[in-house]
């Protein structure tokens, strides 16, 4: 990437920038609403102009000229390649493995990358209502590998969700293929703080990557669990002039 490399920029600004790097050589992504649909967007902007963005209402292809605000929002299917049916995306796209990676976020995530989009608290009396799966479960299942765009807290990244809206690396080791799930599943979990992956052996998500100017107490401290270090712990590239224009702009758009 051409550019120079700047000091003056945010952590959401590192997180979405390192979460686009992520789709340098992709052809087709599966888009979740928020910070995901943030990072793919920005990719297409900069290093990926060929990369075709997938959202769950139908369209893709879709070039949206400022960040869309649902996954029905017009400009998707305005500026789309073409538009399938919702049955279609899933039945004949997700389900049989045809997308390469999946962006998705989170409000809740434990040590196995699984996700909880449901409810915080218990099912019949929650705390709090959220959102919903959508078609999160069908895209941790099926695209070839996930990524996960999330802000790393307490609140967030918790000893064990409320509910699982959509496997991750369920219990550990092995789950998935007992599951009978096709894709990888979550490959990398990008926060503001740095980059989790999970454990070749175990799946649990480990610590691999600090952004600049992060420690690593400062990363264990913003989760719910006992966080394990890479032996090798990396520091992110933080954002080229190049990159952080290119996102400003398309917040701004």
């Amino acid at each position: 990437m051409a550019g120079g490399a700047v000091t003056a920029y945010e952590a959401d600004e590192m997180m979405t920038v390192e979460a686009a790097r992520r789709l340098r050589d992709t052809t087709a992504c599966f888009v979740g609403i928020g910070l995901p649909s943030t990072g793919a967007n920005l990719a297409r902007r900069t290093h990926n102009p060929d990369l075709v963005l997938v959202y769950e209402a139908g369209a893709i292809g879709a070039k949206p000229p400022s960040l869309p605000l649902s996954i029905g929002d017009g400009m998707l299917g305005e500026t789309a390649d073409t538009i399938a049916s919702v049955p279609e995306i899933f039945n004949y796209w997700v389900q049989p493995g045809r997308i390469e990676i999946g962006f998705l976020g989170a409000a809740q995530l434990d040590r196995y990358a699984n996700i909880n989009t449901t409810v915080v608290g218990d099912y019949a009396n929650p705390k709090v209502r959220l959102p919903g799966a959508g078609g999160a479960p069908e895209i941790a299942a099926s695209c070839g590998e996930v990524v996960i765009i999330v802000r790393q807290s307490p609140r967030a990244f918790v000893e064990q969700v409320d509910f699982i809206t959509s496997v991750g690396h369920g219990d550990g080791a092995g789950a998935r293929e007992r599951l009978g799930l096709r894709g990888k599943g979550p490959t990398k979990v990008i926060t503001d703080l740095g980059i989790l992956e999970p454990d070749p052996e175990t799946r649990e998500l480990t610590l691999t990557h600090l952004h600049p100017g992060v420690t690593a107490e400062q990363a264990r401290e913003a989760t719910g669990w006992d966080l394990k270090l890479a032996d090798d712990l990396q520091t992110t590239e933080p954002p080229t002039e190049e990159e952080l224009k290119a996102l400003r702009e398309l917040l701004a758009a």
